[in-house]
């Protein structure tokens, strides 16, 4: 198959399973009507229209949006680190997501009442402080190590202990507040509107302008860092970018979504089968189109057919992600840490 013909193929997937994923839901909408509203037409029942344009198509847009996020910043993990189970959460960012929001949803396991607001805002807006809080911590430990496996081993460590206070937290709070975190945890696709989209759109915007901006640093420190000095990068700049790249791709979506696990560290790895090289330049399109793909693919997998039940996407995500990882060990061999 040709590289062109391989990109229309990934082109028509997506769209596909964009199609697919606006037709799946507890009420039955035929595929006609489904085009007609997308051309604009007037649909046979007005209710219709109001589930396509206020469910189905922003949680399809947050699955296109949210898979791409977190697969361009899982591959650039992974060229960073030169470690093929670097994933977007590596440097701690989820984990602190997560301490943030235990605080917001079991405050009073501490007696800080004032703060148990678990609007979505209010979890979005602490997902995000606590991203903000990692990465300024991670950026403070690169600008004193000279290499990634110390920086990474750390990022490991700050997520550990982060885990562990949110372990303490749910041992002091009631069952329905840790209830309410751990379907947190699960992640969501389905809960944001038009507004919160243009904020997840400019997000990526911001990521994929970075990361473009990365490639030539991206491309070298796959030779790793003595070879992107003999080019003249600036490590320390070069690796700055990069995780500032990551943490606000992977911030964004945890902040609306929650921790979505295995997207970021499968996806890469399910491209280069199809677009066989290590050139960012075309990984970086290449990884945007298969993570929106993916969890297209994950939401459709997720709506069980004949039954209005919805399985957890973290679920679906780690089904498909785990094997994955197993592939890439038995390929590897040995990995590199």
């Amino acid at each position: 198959m040709g590289t062109t013909l391989k990109w229309f193929f990934l082109i028509f997937i997506l769209v596909l399973l964009f199609l697919i994923n606006l037709s799946f839901g507890s009420v039955d909408i035929p595929l006609i009507a489904i085009f007609r509203m997308l051309l604009l037409q007037e649909a046979e029942n007005p209710i219709w229209t109001s589930i396509l344009m206020d469910f189905r198509m922003t949680k399809a847009f947050t699955c296109v949006l949210a898979g791409s996020d977190l697969s361009l910043g899982g591959l650039q993990m992974q060229t960073l680190f030169r470690n093929p189970l670097a994933g977007p959460d590596v440097l701690g960012l989820t984990s602190g997501a997560s301490l943030a929001v235990s605080l917001i949803l079991m405050s009073n396991a501490v007696s800080f009442t004032f703060f148990s607001t678990g609007t979505p805002w209010a979890i979005a807006i602490a997902a995000s402080l606590g991203c903000v809080s990692v990465f300024i911590i991670m950026l403070a430990f690169s600008s004193k190590l000279q290499d990634n496996v110390s920086l990474l081993i750390i990022g490991l460590m700050v997520g550990a202990g982060t885990s562990a206070i949110v372990s303490v937290l749910q041992y002091l709070s009631r069952a329905e507040e840790m209830q309410t975190y751990m379907l947190w945890t699960f992640g969501s696709l389905g809960g944001l509107n038009w507004n919160e989209l243009l904020v997840l759109t400019s997000i990526l915007f911001i990521g994929i302008i970075i990361a473009s901006a990365s490639i030539k640093s991206l491309n070298t420190w796959l030779l790793g860092d003595l070879y992107a000095r003999s080019l003249g990068i600036d490590i320390n700049r070069s690796r700055f970018f990069i995780i500032l790249s990551a943490s606000v791709l992977t911030g964004g979506v945890t902040a609306f979504c929650g921790p979505i696990a295995f997207v970021g560290l499968a996806v890469p790895h399910l491209v280069k089968l199809v677009i066989n090289t290590s050139n960012h330049k075309v990984l970086i399109p290449a990884v945007l189109l298969g993570g929106a793909i993916l969890l297209l693919l994950c939401d459709i997998l997720t709506q069980l057919p004949g039954n209005n039940s919805v399985l957890p996407i973290n679920a679906i995500t780690a089904m498909i992600g785990a094997p994955v990882v197993i592939w890439v060990i038995l390929k590897n061999k040995r990995i590199d840490v």
